[in-house]
């Protein structure tokens, strides 16, 4: 151990010396370093972005999508489908669960009447589609026992009662038999410029509240489940076992959601680790001509070291520690440089979507950075070594 740390302490004053000989090269290790483990920061940063917009569209990772539809005019009542999936979800200890149907709901904006396309879910709805507005809240729990209804609209809605935003509380009458003033909690973007008014309401506020359209048909509610991935399958045929025996007379269907995204982080993967070798290896070239050449100047040296009973050994390890000892300090320079941009940058400028679950700086990108930077000094130390083993000692001392 002790010949070890005496051949690093060797190599770092051999670097001292020579500092102004290595100095360009490390600047272009370093440079390779930040740029290899700060690209595998922004690809693990947007593998997030890429995996959280689309569980805005599907649902978490795993979220199974339920559903019983009614084959023939008679259909199973609200009740008895709430009562079915709630006892799946108390069976199966499924965490996060919401119901969702989509009808039409008429409300009463300031210019007249009009319907509105509804989606009536259940509060964990938001934490499983990753539901955030921009404006206000989403559902809690605690708004299923309001003594009047909330909703969460669109921008376009919130533009269609004459708002801009949710400073002055704005409230709707939604229509039907017995109309009723409800609370605009929240609002989120439109899905696209042209989009009508939309909105969310809460289940349990729909059948107290609401009339629904006969045009929509039997009203066939579907369930959403967030389950752990290493027992979505299995769950799967139990979930349609239980409820075709419980919901006789529908076709019960559950979904599990398309995969193929480890095939896109793959290919992110390959993609920074190649920039980064190329980078690597423009650095370790230069550097690989900076020892040739200070090994050139240290031939004398390296004769007397030899002539006084230094091994091939020592001086092929003395000689390869160098390089190795210089990546490794230019490695380190590159991943705080790194860790530095990283963390001052606007991601979401960059990746140009917002990140939800910000994951802090990757440990193993930084992992990544070192062990590439230790392994581009050992291979620029490998020629430079081998020049300086086959130094004989009558000819370096007469050099």
């Amino acid at each position: 151990m002790s010949g070890f740390v005496g051949t690093v302490v060797e190599a770092w004053d051999e670097l001292r010396i020579h500092k102004l000989r290595v100095l360009l090269a490390l600047i272009g290790v370093a440079v390779a370093v930040t740029a290899i483990t700060g690209v595998t920061a922004i690809v693990q940063m947007l593998n997030q972005a890429t995996h959280e917009t689309a569980e805005r569209q599907t649902g978490r990772s795993v979220t199974l999508d339920i559903s019983a539809y009614p084959r023939g005019a008679s259909a199973p009542s609200t009740a008895q489908y709430t009562a079915e999936y709630d006892r799946l979800v108390e069976r199966y200890g499924i965490e996060h669960a919401s119901r969702q149907m989509w009808t039409e709901l008429p409300f009463r904006f300031p210019t007249g009447s009009r319907p509105v396309q509804m989606q009536v879910v259940d509060p964990s709805y938001g934490t499983i589609m990753r539901l955030v507005p921009e404006q206000g809240r989403w559902f809690t729990d605690a708004d299923t026992g309001r003594y009047a209804p909330a909703v969460v609209v669109n921008e376009a809605f919130l533009d269609s009662l004459g708002a801009t935003d949710l400073s002055g509380h704005p409230t709707v009458l939604l229509g039907g038999e017995t109309p009723v003033r409800t609370e605009v909690i929240g609002v989120y973007p439109n899905m696209w410029p042209e989009a009508p008014p939309e909105a969310y309401l809460l289940f349990d506020h729909y059948e107290r509240w609401a009339t629904p359209s006969t045009a929509w048909g039997p009203v066939a509610p579907t369930l959403k489940a967030w389950v752990p991935p290493d027992l979505a399958e299995e769950m799967q045929p139990l979930l349609t076992r239980d409820l075709r025996a419980s919901l006789p007379g529908t076709d019960v269907n559950v979904m599990l959601p398309q995969e193929g995204w480890g095939a896109i982080d793959g290919a992110m993967r390959w993609a920074a680790l190649g920039i980064g070798a190329i980078a690597l290896l423009l650095g370790g070239l230069g550097l690989v001509n900076i020892a040739l050449v200070t090994v050139r100047h240290r031939i004398r040296e390296i004769g007397i070291r030899r002539s006084f009973g230094a091994t091939s050994g020592r001086i092929f390890f003395g000689v390869l520690m160098e390089s190795v000892v210089a990546t490794v300090v230019a490695g380190l320079v590159g991943i705080v440089v790194a860790v530095a941009i990283i963390k001052n940058l606007p991601i979401e400028r960059v990746l140009g979507t917002g990140v939800q679950d910000m994951p802090p700086f990757p440990v193993s990108a930084a992992l990544v950075g070192m062990a590439c930077a230790t392994g581009v000094g050992a291979l620029a130390g490998l020629i430079p070594a081998t020049v300086a083993v086959r130094v004989k000692v009558i000819d370096a001392i007469r050099y």
